[in-house]
C-alpha cells in the first residue's frame, strides 16, 4: 500500500455534499486515513466565479500512480464535471498531490503536484493533517512559516 495525498475542491452546487460524495467514491479504491477540515478559498486564476470549498485527504492505495489518476478522473466524470475554462467553476476537482516519495513528470501526470506549494487551498489543509510531512526534503512546517497565497478560511461545517 502506498501513502497518498489528494486535494479535492468544488465551487458549484452543494459544495460540502460534493466533497463528501467524492470521498465516498474515493474509498472504493483508496483507504481514507485522514480528511482535513473544510476550507473556503478565493478562486485562483479566473476570478469571476464562486469561492471554492476544499479539503485534503490522506490515504493509502494499491493503485499505481497512473491508475490512480484514471480513477480520480473517473470520479470527476461520474460526478458530471464539465471542463469549460481553465481554472473555471467545477462540481469537483480531484488532484494527486503526493504519492509516497515518487516523482513523475509525464504528459498526463506530474507528482508532486507542480503548483501545490503555491496554493493555500492545498497547503493549509495538508498542514492540518500532516504537519510533519517532508516534501522534496523540506518540512511542510517550514514552508508554512512565510506562506503567502490566496485568501482562505477554515469552516465550521
Amino acid at each position: 500500500m502506498s501513502k497518498i495525498y489528494l486535494s479535492l475542491g468544488t465551487n458549484l452546487g452543494d459544495k460540502k455534499g460534493n466533497l463528501e460524495h467524492a470521498v465516498i467514491l474515493l474509498s472504493e479504491k483508496v483507504s481514507v486515513v485522514k480528511v482535513s477540515s473544510f476550507y473556503e478559498t478565493e478562486p485562483v486564476g479566473y476570478k469571476d466565479q464562486p469561492w471554492f470549498m476544499n479539503i485534503v485527504v490522506e490515504g493509502t492505495t494499491d493503485l499505481p500512480p497512473e491508475d490512480l489518476l484514471v480513477f480520480t478522473q473517473s470520479i470527476e466524470h461520474e460526478m458530471k464535471r464539465v471542463k469549460t475554462i481553465i481554472n473555471g467553476p467545477r462540481i469537483i476537482d480531484v488532484d494527486i498531490l503526493l504519492y509516497e516519495n515518487v516523482k513523475i513528470n509525464t504528459e498526463t501526470l506530474t507528482i508532486p503536484h507542480p503548483r501545490m506549494k503555491e496554493r493555500a487551498f492545498v497547503m493549509y489543509p495538508l498542514f492540518e493533517i500532516a504537519p510533519d510531512l517532508l516534501i522534496d526534503g523540506k518540512s511542510l512546517k517550514s514552508m508554512m512559516e512565510n506562506f503567502k497565497g490566496e485568501e482562505i478560511s477554515r469552516l465550521d461545517v
